[in-house]
C-alpha cells in the first residue's frame, strides 16, 4: 500500500525541501501528494518544483486532503501544537520534527492526543538511523572496542552565536523551545544512546555567555534567554562515562568529533566543515584496536543503506531511513521508529538537564 504524504512547511530551499522531499521520492512506499506553505505564491512554486499535485496556503486544506495519510509537520516549533492537534483530530498519522513541542507540557498533551486518536506517530530524531551510526552500534556490540570505558563528543551548533539574522532570531528565545540543548545536543545524544544505551544519570552546565545578540540584517539587537554553551556529563547504565559539549556558533578547529574508547580499541567519528549537527552530517568512521598504532578508515557495506539509495545526500539519508523503517513498521505491525511517547521521554530528559544545571545536582534518570 502506498502511503500518501502531505508536508506542512515545504517551501523551496527550506529543511523539508532538502530532506523530506528527496527522501520520499527515493522510496516506493510513499507518494508526496500535497504541500502547504504560508503563502500562495510559495505553495505554487513548491508544488511545481517538487511535482506535487496539491498545494495549499492553509494547512487545514492539506490535513483534510483525502489522499494524505501521513501529515509531516516541518515548521517552527511554536506552531507544532496547533497543527499536530488538528492532524490528530482528523485521524491522520503525524511525523513531527523534533522538538515535538515548545516544552514538556505541550509534548505531553500531544502524546496523549496521539494515544487517544489511536494513530501512529513519528518524531524526527533521525540521527540514530544513519547507516554509519547503526554500523558503529554493531561494532561496539560485537566487541570492537572491548568493554566501553567512556565516550566524548564535541560539536558546534552553527546558530546561537552573538550575531544572527531575523530569520533565525527566534532561536534565541527560550520560550520557543528551539535551543542549542534541545536541537544540536539532543540530536547528537540520540545517536549516542543508539550506540551506547541510555544514561543512568546526568550532570549539566548550561551557560548563557552573552545577554544580547545582533540581528545583522536589521542593525538591531535582541535579548538572549538560551544557553550558548552546553556541557553534559554522566554515566550510562553499563557504567561507561559520557562527556558531551556543544558550543554555539562554530570553532576554527573541529566542529564535530566523537570518540568511543574501550579496553581493546577506539572508534572515532568526524566530519569536516563548520556544521556540527550530527543528524545532517556525512560522518567519517575510523577505528583502531589491539596492536594498531593509529586509526584507519572503516568502510560501510552497501547493505547498511538498503532500501535507501546510498548516494542520497547526508541531510536526507537519515530522514529516508526513518521513512523506510516506518513503512516496514506499518506493513509488519512493528514499532521500531520512535513516536510521540519517545519524544515525551526526551523532553523530560531536557527538563532533567536544565534542573541539573540550575541546582548543581546530578539527576538520576528513569529507565527508558
Amino acid at each position: 500500500m502506498t502511503i500518501g504524504v502531505g508536508i506542512i512547511g515545504a517551501s523551496v530551499g527550506g529543511w523539508a525541501a532538502i530532506s523530506h522531499v528527496p527522501a520520499l521520492k527515493a522510496l516506493p512506499d510513499y507518494e508526496l501528494r500535497a504541500i502547504s506553505t504560508s503563502r500562495r505564491a510559495s505553495a505554487d512554486l513548491a508544488a511545481k518544483e517538487f511535482d506535487v499535485p496539491a498545494a495549499f496556503d492553509d494547512p487545514a486544506g492539506l490535513i483534510a486532503h483525502p489522499g494524505v495519510d501521513l501529515v509531516v509537520v516541518s515548521v517552527k516549533v511554536p506552531h507544532h501544537h496547533a497543527l499536530i492537534s488538528a492532524a490528530l483530530a482528523a485521524g491522520k498519522m503525524v511525523y513531527s520534527e523534533w522538538p515535538l513541542g515548545a516544552g514538556t507540557d505541550e509534548a505531553a498533551d500531544l502524546a496523549a492526543r496521539a494515544e487517544a486518536a489511536g494513530v501512529r506517530t513519528v518524531i524526527g530524531l533521525q540521527g540514530g538511523f544513519l547507516p554509519v551510526i547503526r554500523h558503529t552500534r554493531d561494532l561496539v556490540a560485537d566487541g570492537y572496542v572491548g568493554r566501553v570505558l567512556g565516550t566524548t563528543l564535541v560539536g558546534s551548533g552553527m546558530s546561537w552565536s552573538p550575531v544572527t539574522d531575523r530569520a533565525h532570531a527566534y532561536l534565541y528565545d527560550a520560550a520557543n523551545g528551539v535551543t542549542l540543548l534541545t536541537v544540536s545536543a539532543l540530536h547528537a545524544l540520540e545517536a549516542v544512546n543508539e550506540v551506547l544505551g541510555e544514561l543512568a544519570g546526568v550532570s549539566a552546565n548550561l551557560v548563557t555567555s552573552f545577554t544580547q545578540a545582533q540581528v545583522a540584517d536589521e542593525g538591531s539587537t535582541i535579548p538572549v534567554t538560551v544557553a550558548d554553551q552546553v556541557s553534559l556529563t554522566g554515566a550510562f547504565r553499563s557504567g561507561a562515562a559520557l562527556s558531551l559539549y556543544y558550543r554555539g556558533g562554530f570553532s576554527r578547529g573541529d566542529n564535530f568529533r566523537w570518540e568511543i574508547n574501550g579496553t581493546d580499541g577506539d572508534l572515532v567519528l568526524t566530519a569536516p566543515g563548520v556544521n556540527g549537527n550530527l543528524q545532517t552530517l556525512d560522518l567519517r568512521l575510523q577505528g583502531g584496536r589491539g596492536d594498531d598504532r593509529a586509526l584507519a578508515d572503516i568502510a560501510l557495506p552497501g547493505s547498511r543503506f538498503d532500501p535507501v539509495p546510498r548516494d542520497l545526500p547526508a541531510m536526507a539519508q537519515g530522514v529516508a531511513q526513518v521513512y523506510a523503517r516506518f513503512g516496514r513498521d506499518l506493513r509488519e505491525g512493528t514499532h521500531t521508529v520512535p513516536g510521540f511517547d519517545h519524544a515525551l521521554r526526551r523532553h523530560r530528559f531536557v527538563d532533567a538537564v536544565e534542573r541539573a544545571s540550575r541546582t548543581g545536582t546530578a539527576q538520576t534518570l528513569p529507565p527508558a
